[in-house]
């Protein structure tokens, strides 16, 4: 499996000749290396609505006439906006044809905000996900605050990565965030949602470091940066 990260909680996850992208926002990211024209995928998957994570879906899924997997509510936003759509909730797995998504819990807020009517939409609850492909389970925690059912996710999955936000501000901070990684007890941790806006800047390196010292394989990405991993 390969695995892109584009840069604040955007993550690719590529197996063979199929790929799907979690939370695509590269238009409006000025840290991004790759442009939305140049993402090739089969599924979109969003975690909330905020416009930081699903700025690019639609475009993206309407290009490569991929199907936008959200919450239901998200799911019929998006679907007004023209994209093909897998609905969702809570709890539930669908089958992608080359991984399986399963929605998991995270404790933050969903809306769409329409600044020229002063208006916000409602968008479902936020969520994140686990996804299981070639024998590998990646976790993608959305953005969140710490919650102690995270050691329930951890007891019942055998993480391989973690994509675990670290900007504080909107979501858990680097302190939180450790304490997330000892829950989730993933084989490695790569932290997300940091240094795109000033009010999350985060020194991801060290908490990479302090990973380490807690016996926690740590790995920061810079946008656009990728790995390869195998199930071993």
């Amino acid at each position: 499996m390969l695995i892109t990260y584009h840069g604040h909680s955007a993550v690719q996850l590529t197996v063979n000749d199929k790929s799907l992208i979690i939370d695509p926002f590269l238009s409006g990211n000025e840290r991004a290396a790759t442009k939305p024209e140049d993402i090739k995928v089969q599924a979109v998957l969003l975690t909330h609505a905020h416009a930081d994570h699903i700025l690019d879906a639609a475009p993206i899924a309407i290009a490569n006439d991929a199907e936008i997997v959200a919450n239901f509510e998200l799911a019929a936003y998006m679907s007004w906006k023209g994209a093909r759509t897998n609905p969702m909730n809570l709890g539930g797995t669908i089958d992608l044809g080359f991984a399986q998504a399963k929605l998991i819990s995270a404790v933050h807020t969903s809306g769409i905000i329409d600044e020229d009517s002063k208006s916000i939409l409602y968008g479902g609850i936020a969520g994140g996900y686990i996804i299981r492909a070639e024998g590998l389970t990646i976790l993608h925690a959305g953005d969140t605050a710490l919650f102690s059912d995270m050691k329930l996710i951890g007891e019942q999955e055998s993480i391989d990565v973690a994509f675990i936000p670290i900007g504080d501000h909107f979501t858990m901070g680097p302190d939180e965030a450790l304490q997330a990684a000892q829950w989730y007890g993933a084989k490695l941790v790569v932290p997300i949602h940091y240094n795109t806006f000033e009010p999350i800047r985060q020194d991801a390196e060290e908490f990479v470091r302090r990973l380490g010292e807690l016996g926690i394989e740590g790995m920061a990405l810079a946008p656009g940066e990728y790995f390869e991993i195998g199930n071993k």
